[in-house]
């Protein structure tokens, strides 16, 4: 866990009003609050897709919980105002320099291949939001190499308010989100093979694991049992339909590069 040692100010950007800390790590972190306007479930989604894409080895940045006490809040009355209250919050690494991704210049980062993965895990999971919003792919210069990184898994489950309702409407949908900087890497970049790597992985997360990424969520972002429940059994039921979601994700990648043709010849 993180503990915040300075507030920075606000991020600017991003409908879950999120404000930047540096931690006792040293690192400067973008922190979602639990007691937002959009509800705690949004750090729980933060929580799951960070520990699951740890697991996945996605290219999200490094995040955690990290926790604010109540000299932090009194030493700046803004935060107050917010209405932020101390103890556990969500925060991930920020990544100083970075950039939005045009549409020309996906070609331009050397992990473009773990897009795969990113995508695999957002049609598993049903997050519609990072297709659609340009915003949620960041362009990185690293050792003189840009690397992709995406984040924002607040809408994981199609919605920031996710109910044991919407879990029931959704667990077995499959649907492609074919949008934007998506639609480039599945037509123009990405190859069938790209994904096994991950479809590996997915397919053998035991219960346990699943279920353990679960227990760890913070009892002050996700109190009801019944909904922690609901939760375990829609992660286990989407890795187990993996494969069938791969396969309709192939039914997008062209035939030169292992798509249909190599789907179907198998």
């Amino acid at each position: 866990m993180l503990m915040a040692t300075e507030y920075l100010g606000e991020v600017g950007v991003g409908v879950t009003a999120p404000q930047f800390f540096r931690a006792q790590d040293g690192n400067i972190y973008v922190v979602k609050f639990q007691n937002h306007r959009f509800g705690s479930r949004v750090l729980a989604s933060e929580f799951f897709a960070a520990k699951l894409g740890a697991i996945m080895n996605l290219c999200f940045p490094p995040s955690d919980i990290i926790e604010i006490d109540e000299q932090m809040l009194n030493s700046h009355p803004c935060l107050l105002e917010l209405g932020l209250e101390p103890g556990p919050h969500f925060g991930s690494r920020y990544l100083e320099h970075a950039e939005y991704i045009g549409k020309n210049r996906l070609h331009k980062a050397v992990n473009v291949p773990e897009m795969a993965g990113i995508i695999l895990f957002d049609h598993m999971f049903h997050n519609a939001d990072r297709a659609k919003n340009q915003k949620n792919l960041l362009l990185h210069l690293e050792n003189d190499q840009y690397k992709i990184y995406a984040i924002d898994n607040s809408h994981l489950f199609r919605s920031s308010r996710w109910t044991i309702d919407s879990f029931e409407k959704l667990g077995t949908k499959i649907k492609t989100y074919y949008f934007q900087h998506y639609r480039i890497l599945l037509k123009d970049l990405l190859t069938a093979q790209d994904f096994i790597p991950y479809l590996e992985v997915v397919n053998k997360l035991s219960n346990e694991q699943l279920d353990c990424i679960v227990r760890e969520i913070p009892n002050e972002w996700l109190p009801d049992e019944a909904e922690r429940s609901a939760l375990a059994d829609y992660t286990k039921l989407r890795r187990d339909m993996v494969g069938p979601i791969w396969e309709k994700l192939c039914r997008l990648i062209p035939r030169s590069r292992g798509g249909r043709r190599w789907l179907f010849a198998k």
